[in-house]
């Protein structure tokens, strides 16, 4: 395939982030990465065309190493997508939960699903990824331990399901990025109900972050995620990641942006793209 057809995830194959892949890109060829630095230099390199990268969960939160990544990645951002997370206890061929002492699993997956594990009087061992958990049981059996992955991990390391939907909370769900290198990519026709994301670094002055929302409320545009995260080791400014209602080209968001720059010394356009019809459920 070229590189036109595949997509980059971090995590093994059976991973949330796969499925994700499958679910949203179905024609394109998953590539499986060990970190998340590795699927974006998947997509810097033009190996993969696009890439699939969780940035927050509903019940853990934001995924703090894509925060530090992104903004110095070059990649653009073209699209979102929530997925309903899933998890399930999964064990070797024959093992059965009497057995079962550990479970294993990412720990971000495990405090999703800390409460049942607790009830289930089991202990938990960390693991780097869900689907990479579901991967070492096959290769090393072990009555004793059970994964804690999406259920296509078991269909792929041929691991039988303990216990279905594990985690604590039926409405856990997780939000992906949908990003590319691609430069040429297209904002969403006028109409559409768009997401723009940008970071921007406020200038050292009192009020400056006042200042510099202001003109979003004054031009009526809803500010829908403020983050601060520290640039390297300087802490006389912050760095802001950000998203809000609408496109660069509304004249609203345009306005509101052009008064951004009077009170930051760095704006940065991370991409616009459409509005995910879930968010219309919340």
């Amino acid at each position: 395939m070229t590189a036109s057809k595949k997509i980059a995830f971090q995590g093994e194959l059976g991973a949330n982030s796969h499925e994700a892949c499958q679910t949203y890109f179905p024609d394109y060829e998953p590539v499986p990465c060990l970190t998340f630095e590795e699927a974006f230099m998947a997509m810097q390199s033009g190996v993969c065309a696009l890439g699939m990268i969780p940035v927050e969960n509903s019940i853990a939160g934001r995924v703090g190493d894509v925060h530090r990544l992104l903004p110095a990645s070059g990649l653009r951002i073209i699209g979102e997508a929530f997925k309903p997370i899933r998890f399930h206890l999964m064990a070797n061929p024959g093992v059965t939960l009497d057995t079962v002492t550990t479970a294993i699993s990412m720990p971000i997956a495990l405090y999703q699903c800390r409460n049942n594990i607790k009830a289930m009087g089991l202990g938990t061992q960390a693991a780097g990824d869900t689907a990479g958990a579901a991967k070492a049981m096959s290769e090393n059996p072990d009555s004793t331990k059970a994964a804690v992955a999406p259920a296509l991990a078991a269909k792929i390391y041929g691991l039988d399901i303990l216990k279905s939907d594990l985690e604590d909370d039926i409405t856990n769900t997780t939000r992906f990025l949908v990003m590319t290198a691609a430069k040429d990519a297209e904002p969403p026709p006028a109409g559409v109900p768009s997401v723009t994301s940008f970071v921007f670094r406020v200038r050292n002055m009192p009020a400056a972050l006042y200042k510099a929302l202001g003109g979003f409320a004054t031009n009526g545009v809803n500010l829908t995620k403020l983050e601060s995260y520290m640039e390297g080791c300087a802490f006389a400014a912050t760095m802001f990641y950000a998203e809000v209602d609408g496109r660069p080209q509304d004249p609203p968001l345009a306005r509101a942006l052009e008064e951004l720059t009077f009170f930051a010394d760095h704006v940065e356009l991370l991409g616009a793209y459409p509005a995910d019809p879930f968010r219309l459920k919340a």
